[in-house]
């Protein structure tokens, strides 16, 4: 079951029945909701004389989304961005910079250190640019778009030119040669002998 955010036009219908004192079950057979969801989105948005507004609770909805969002670590035009297209210019691959990043000790950039990943993921989203292409070039591989890293068939596991048991020659169910009999241990334990 997935959940979606309550629309701007739901919540209007929350304020409209709140005003006329809907009951929770009518106001959620109108916008075919869980009760549970309209009654959490009155108590969390309601103002301070127990009023609802739609335009309130949206704004208190992008607010809280901004804060649980974690900032970006290569912001176009940041210290730490031009750092890294300063060493990505002097010729450093990503994995090269990120070990750079975490061995140096620079003040003015606490936390400096981001991964080979994020700088890739940087450089993929600037847009396009003389900035872009530049970066791009200064790749190793030079490539102009990123490639998803689970490319291909996964083939952990798998034996090359296995044959199935199913297919094993008809004489083997005979087993008239010794190196078609299955092994068998003996089960008895041999008798301790005594101690003198």
């Amino acid at each position: 079951m997935s959940y979606s955010e309550l629309s701007v036009e739901e919540r209007a219908i929350i304020q409209i029945g709140h005003a006329q004192g809907f009951s929770l079950r009518r106001i959620t057979c109108l916008i075919n909701r869980s009760p549970s969801t309209i009654s959490r989105e009155l108590r969390r948005n309601r103002d301070a004389s127990g009023g609802y507004l739609a335009r309130v609770a949206q704004q208190q909805m992008q607010a809280r989304r901004q804060v649980c969002r974690p900032m970006r670590k290569l912001l176009l035009g940041s210290e730490r961005f031009e750092l890294v297209a300063h060493m990505q210019r002097e010729r450093l691959s990503p994995e090269q910079i990120a070990g750079k990043l975490r061995s140096m000790n620079i003040p003015s950039l606490r936390e400096a250190y981001v991964c080979r990943e994020t700088i890739y993921n940087a450089i993929y989203a600037l847009p396009v640019g003389e900035l872009r292409k530049e970066l791009i070039i200064c790749l190793r591989q030079s490539k102009t778009t990123c490639r998803p890293r689970s490319g291909g068939v996964d083939r952990r596991g798998q034996i090359p030119e296995m044959v199935s048991i199913h297919v094993r020659p008809p004489e083997i169910e005979d087993r008239l040669i010794p190196g078609h009999w299955k092994a068998t241990r003996s089960r008895a334990r041999a008798r301790p002998t005594p101690r003198r």
